[in-house]
Parts: C-alpha cells; structure tokens; sequence
C-alpha cells in the first residue's frame, strides 16, 4: 500500500452537496465530486487490512456485508491514492458492469463491511469509484465494441433492468446475438423509472445503452412478453415460451418472441423484476389518489424526459398533504419528488420501531449497521417543515373519502412489538385506542414487493418458489423450464442495484456455458 498510514492522516471528506433550498428546485443530480487531487487521499485512507470484508460480498445475519461484486476494492482505492485513473478503471472494470449507477445510487456495502469504519469513517469507496469511471468516460477509456467473431447463438433477455442490462452486456462482448425486450417506453426498467432523475440522471442510463447498441445488442421497447402478440413482421403469432428444438448438438431449447416470431432463441434470461408491489388492504382503499410509489415515480420521470424536463408534473403533488407509506429507499424518494411538485406537507408512516443511531451488541461489524438513517429526502422535509417526516411504529387503518371518492384524510394506529403465540415470532400489532385521523390528498404505497408477475412467469412455465421468486437451484440461474434462465429480483427478490448486476453477471456465465460447452466469463 503506497500510504500506510493514510487513514490516519487524511480524515473523510465527501464530495460537495447542492443545499436543499438549491437542490429541490429542480430534478438535476445534486452530488458533486471532489477534485482529482482530494480525491487521491481519500484513496489514501484504505489501509490494506488482511481481511478485506469490503470486497467479501457474503451473507451475514441475513444481510449482505461487502460488495457482491467482490470489487477489488484495496486496489481500486490504492491506484486511486497513486493517481492512476486509467488502471484504476481497468481494474474495476474487471468486476463491474456499470460503477456509474452503483456509483450513484448504492447503498456502499463496501463501506459499511470497511476495516478502517470500525473504529473511524470508513474509507469513501463509493466516491472513488465514481471518480474512476467518470474520468474513463470523460477520457474514451470506457469501450463497448463489438465481438471480433460471432457464434451463431441468440439470446433474448427480458427486462432491461441492471441485471438484464449486464447479462446482455457480457453475452454479446461474448459473441452472442442479443435481444433485450423492455416492456416500458424507454430503455432501464427501475434505473429508469423506479429511481428519480436526481439520483440517477437518465442521460447516465442513455449513454451506457448508446454504447451497448452500437457493440450490437438490440433493444426492443414497449414488448409487454407475456401479453403482447401484435405488430408481428414476420410469420404467425406464436405465444412466448413455445419450445423449439435447438440448433444441433445445443444443450438447450429456443423459444420463439411474439414481436418478432421466426426468430428463434437458443437462451432465454428472465430479467423483469420483483415488479408485483405489496398493497395496503384497508377500508376506503378504492379512494382515488391512492398510488403504488413506483406507479407515481414512473409519471414524474416520464413527464420531464418526454418534455425534455421542460415540464414539471406539478399537479400530482402540488398543495397536497401527502402520505407515504414505508420507510425505505422508494419511500424516500417519494418524499423527495413530493417536496420538488409542491406538496403542502409530507408524512412518512414507517412500521417498524425508530432504529438506534449506533450499532446495538446484536448488531456487530462487519454486518450491515441497522442504525438510523436520514437520507436526502427527509433532509430536505426536514429543511422545508421544520422536522423529521417519519412516524415509526404506524401504519394505515382506514382510508376516508369524500362525496366524490377522494381521498381526503387517513386513520392511522400506533403499533407495538407481540410474541405471536402459534409461532412465536414477534409481528407489530396495533395499539388500541391509539387511532388519529391526518389529513392525506395524496398517499404512496411504498410498502416494497412481492416477487414476480404471475403472467410472465405463466407465460414461459417456469416454477416459482413461496414468495413467487422464480424458482431455481441454489446459486444458480437456470430455471425449471431447459433454456430458460433468471436473474436479479425476479429470482432472488426485490433487492439492491448492485446485487441484480451481480445476478446478471452470473446468468450470463451460465448461459454461456450452457451454449458453448465451457465459458470465459
């Protein structure tokens, strides 16, 4: 390690942030970056422990600790320290399919399993690879091209989400002939829709898939698979996931696309998602004004990208006391967009109890810290109300509409932590005589999901396990039906950006070795 004691010379300095009187008058990304030259002594602050939990990528306490990627983060941030941008990005790009999302918009397991963050500020990898892969592409260094030599096999990866983005992206620098099907009007499943544009700016998204395609991978959008059976160019409709023998001697069958019948796929990798979002089944539920969070994010994006952010959807929160429920990521984004379209005030109903601001003794590192977590969007409610947006230990009772069926105002009760006597779990329970009504124009279930739609996974016959998770072997991506394999939330349930690429990345392996006998991803 080039400064070996760089972690106790250099404290933790992160890239500037727009303030939230600035940041929440428009949808622009609001996190900028340090100079090069500070940002090489942030590199400076990995101090090359002999167990580098930041780069482990393992399941502890049911969380995942490091970096499912398994970056190699000690020498990613050392060549940070030296200067070395160009191998710094070589280096990473050994591992990583897209350090310009995780860059953005991951949660920094790596930083939370660091050796340096036991006892100090961990090391700000997050933000070092961010200055790596911007200086790559403010550089030329980040190239998509096209294979030297084709092999003849065709691919079809349904959903264009991180995991199906990075399966086609190693299929196709493979040699394989790639088709991503998305059944939205643009290109990113929820990089695109599910994330709003000031944590990830859509132009990042459009320039990685400008690439992809001109290295020649084909993207189909508006291809609801599974539904959809019109606009067929060629031959007769035939409904997805037909078996066909495969070419001779291929391990696997094809499956036929109704978009594009006659083309015959030797793989298929389902990549759509854990899309089937979890409902909050109260009275009054029908009121109107009542959205699923995703449902409201996906309006938000596409009215400024159709009107080139010309034009703000300013009547979907506009003066509104809105409501979200659940206390995640999606949750506070909601918050955010909400503060940005005008609302008059925001809640955030949070179930669970108000986590400790420090690690507990259950808790220890390097596990994930369930530690309390103020995140941009209730900074900035905190900074327009004057305080913390999130109720804890509450949910909805009742919904109450007006005489025209709006919504106009919601019950919640308090809950509290009970042993459940048949099977001895705790669950939250409501507290009697705990009911209050608050006001609520606008109320955004963000209460997480389910797993996969039922009419994809019907479409190709694949099993599915009891949280409808595609069903496969463990480790594995290959699904019940020959041919068909899965990646991302739809196999392993609604998780994080960096774990679906990692999900991607491995489909694709699989998918290769399965083709060709043996694989070099």
């Amino acid at each position: 390690m080039g400064k070996a004691t760089g972690f106790l010379e250099y404290k933790r300095e992160n890239g500037p942030v727009i303030p939230e009187e600035e940041r929440v008058k428009d949808f622009k990304e609001f996190h900028e970056r340090l100079s090069l030259e500070e940002q090489q002594k942030q590199g400076a602050r990995c101090m090359d422990c002999g167990v580098p939990f930041c780069q482990a990528g393992c399941m502890l306490a049911g969380m995942m600790s490091g970096c499912p990627l398994h970056n190699l983060v000690p020498e990613l941030n050392d060549l940070v320290f030296r200067g070395c941008f160009e191998q710094a990005y070589e280096r990473l790009a050994i591992t990583h399919s897209f350090p310009e999302f995780t860059s953005r918009v991951c949660p920094a397991l790596c930083e939370a399993a660091c050796t340096c963050g036991l006892h100090t500020d961990p090391v700000s990898t997050k933000e070092n690879e961010k200055a790596v892969i911007e200086y790559a592409f403010e550089h030329g260094l980040v190239k998509e091209e096209a294979p030297a030599v084709r092999t003849g096999k065709k691919v079809a990866v349904i959903g264009s989400g991180p995991s199906g983005l990075a399966a086609a992206q190693l299929l196709n620098r493979r040699g394989h002939e790639v088709t991503v099907f998305e059944r939205k009007d643009r290109v990113g499943g929820l990089l695109r829709y599910g994330i709003p544009n000031m944590k990830l700016d859509k132009s990042v998204i459009d320039r990685r898939v400008k690439m992809m395609e001109e290295a020649g991978v084909k993207f189909v959008v508006n291809a609801n698979v599974g539904v959809d059976e019109v606009g067929v160019p060629v031959g007769v409709p035939v409904t997805l996931g037909t078996k066909v023998t495969g070419t001779q001697g291929a391990k696997v069958t094809g499956t036929f696309d109704p978009k594009v019948t006659g083309t015959r796929y030797d793989a298929v990798i389902l990549a759509c998602g854990a899309s089937n979002p979890r409902d909050i089944n109260a009275p009054g539920r029908d009121a109107k004004g009542i959205y699923f969070a995703v449902d409201f994010l996906t309006q938000v994006t596409k009215a400024l990208l159709d009107s080139d952010f010309k034009d703000v959807p300013y009547e979907l929160a506009k003066d509104k006391n809105v409501v979200v429920i659940g206390g995640g990521d999606t949750g506070n984004d909601c918050v955010g967009s909400s503060i940005r379209l005008g609302a008059k005030s925001v809640t955030q109903l949070e179930m669970m109890p108000k986590p400790s601001e420090e690690r507990l003794p259950n808790n220890s590192w390097p596990e994930w810290p369930r530690v309390l977590k103020t995140d941009y969007g209730q900074e900035e409610a905190i900074w327009k109300f004057g305080e913390d947006p999130r109720i804890y230990q509450t949910t909805v009772k009742e919904f109450i509409k007006d005489d025209e069926g709006n919504l106009k105002e919601i019950t919640i009760v308090s809950l509290k932590s009970e042993k459940d006597p048949e099977t001895g779990r705790m669950k939250m329970v409501p507290v009697e005589g705990s009911e209050k009504n608050i006001p609520a124009d606008l109320v955004l279930i963000a209460a997480g999901f389910l797993g996969s739609e039922q009419y994809v996974t019907e479409a190709f016959g694949v099993e599915t396990d009891g949280r409808t998770n595609v069903k496969t072997e463990a480790g594995k991506h290959r699904t019940s039906v020959p041919g068909i394999y899965t990646a991302g939330d739809m196999h392993i349930g609604q998780s994080l950006v960096v774990r679906a690429i990692a999900e991607g990345r491995a489909a694709a392996k699989e998918v290769d070795e399965d083709l060709m006998g043996y694989t070099n991803l």
